[in-house]
Order: C-alpha cells, then sequence, then structure tokens
C-alpha cells in the first residue's frame, strides 16, 4: 500500500519536518519537505510541471511526467508563519484533491471549522503519536483508492441539478453553474443523493463518506453540509437539497 505513496510534509519546525519525514520514509512512503508555504506551493507546482520547474520528488524535467499528479497525501501544519495552513490549504484545493491532514496544536472549535472550511479532510492534534499518524495516512490513501476504482460511470438528474458521479461534478442547470466541491463534499452529495429520502445519522454518514476506520469526530459532518447548502444557494440552488430531520440526521430531499 505504503510503496511508491507521495507525501508532502510541511511544517515550519525543522525537529517536526524531520522526525516525519524519518518515520514515513522507515514506512516506505517517498516524501518531501517544505518549511513554509510558498516553499510548498513551490513543489507543487514543479510536479504538477508548471512554470519549467523538475520533479519535486525525483529530479526529472516535469515535461517527462505526462499529465500525472504525483502528490498522494499532504500533511499540513496550521500554525506557520507569514501564509497560514488555512491559506495554503485552500490554494493547494485548486490544483489537487489528494488528501489533506492538519497538524495543529489550536483545538477550539472555531479553528477546526475553518480548517475544514479550507478543504482539509482531517486534522490531529499535538502532540501526537507517529503510530496513529501513520494509521490516519494509511487509512486516507486506502480510502482514496478504493474510490479512485470503484466510481461510477452514471448520471442522475433532479430538478435542481444534474449529479455527473463518474466525472465527479454537480451542475445547476438553471444557471449553468458548477460547484466547486471539495472531494469530501461530493462523497457526501453522492452518498445522499443515490439514497434520496433516507434518513442517516452523522455516525452513519462519517462512517459511509469517511470510511468506516476513519478515526475523527461525526460533528464534522453538520459542517461540511452547511458548506454544501451554501455552495448551492450560491449556485441559485433555491430551498435546501440537504434536509435536516431534527434529532436523526439528514436526507436528500425527494421533489
Amino acid at each position: 500500500m505504503e510503496a511508491g505513496k507521495r507525501l508532502l510534509i510541511v511544517d515550519d519546525e525543522p525537529d517536526i519536518l524531520h522526525m516525519l519525514k524519518e518515520f514515513f520514509e522507515m514506512e516506505g512512503y517517498a516524501t518531501r519537505c517544505a518549511s513554509s508555504a510558498e516553499e510548498a506551493l513551490g513543489i507543487v507546482n514543479g510536479c504538477m510541471g508548471r512554470a519549467g520547474a523538475t520533479d519535486a520528488f525525483g529530479g526529472l524535467p516535469a515535461g517527462d511526467r505526462g499529465e500525472m499528479e504525483p502528490i498522494d497525501l499532504i500533511l499540513l501544519d496550521v500554525n506557520m508563519p507569514g501564509m497560514d495552513g488555512f491559506e495554503l490549504c485552500r490554494h493547494l484545493r485548486t490544483c489537487l484533491s489528494c488528501p489533506i491532514i492538519f497538524l495543529t496544536a489550536r483545538i477550539e472549535d472555531v479553528d477546526q471549522l475553518d480548517g475544514f472550511s479550507a478543504g482539509a479532510d482531517d486534522y490531529v492534534l499535538k502532540p501526537f503519536s507517529l503510530e496513529v499518524l501513520g494509521g490516519r495516512v494509511h487509512a486516507h490513501l486506502a480510502r482514496d483508492e478504493r474510490l479512485r476504482g470503484q466510481r461510477p460511470r452514471s448520471v442522475r438528474v433532479f430538478p435542481e441539478v444534474t449529479i455527473d458521479y463518474g466525472e465527479r461534478t454537480v451542475v445547476v442547470p438553471a444557471t449553468g453553474a458548477v460547484l466547486d466541491l471539495t472531494r469530501i463534499e461530493f462523497d457526501l452529495v453522492a452518498f445522499l443523493s443515490k439514497n434520496p429520502g433516507r434518513v442517516y445519522d452523522r455516525s452513519l454518514l462519517y462512517e459511509r463518506v469517511w470510511g468506516w476506520d476513519a478515526t475523527g469526530d461525526p460533528s464534522i459532518v453538520r459542517e461540511h453540509v452547511r458548506r454544501i447548502r451554501r455552495k448551492l444557494s450560491d449556485a441559485g440552488v433555491q430551498g435546501e437539497l440537504i434536509e435536516t430531520v431534527w434529532g436523526v440526521g439528514y436526507r436528500w430531499g425527494v421533489r
């Protein structure tokens, strides 16, 4: 599983960077480290073949790699000078769909919600166990690989939106808008819309969308639903496609 998987680790503390690099390389991952947001963006640009940069992992000309997206997962510190982890995550989400895990010592709810709004998939609080972090990384990569291998090539048309599950797009026909959804947001929409009218509680949604082996907090489902609703509304959708069933959970409204 880990062999050949490529991690980008972003942290402004040299000791943490060194520790994580050594641990994950011993686990069989290829790693690249950055001590600032600007350095991380440079690495991503190199991996994406932009501006004549070289491959961040192999040192080969980026143009020799075709259209590959070599970063499989990003570990991202929140507290960095200059551009912080939240802002960097927003930049990364414009070009990468791989899992992003925040490393943070800030435990206030607002910080966690800011992180998920920026496009993060998970967070790990400092200080952390390397074994626990390694398990979290493995779980996210395994889930990402399952999704890539099992994406159905199908489309469902609802009065308000058209969902292409293969292309992973949600289009609002009335306005022509294509929703800018994160990976987790689309997975939530896909799961609920394939089971219209059925009510799911947050714990079950978390298990089905994040994966049975996920170890985060099911309460983050509420924040993801809130952001999906806002994006649907901004795109011109009237009413709520994802309905709240008070005291129970959420359902895709039958219209």
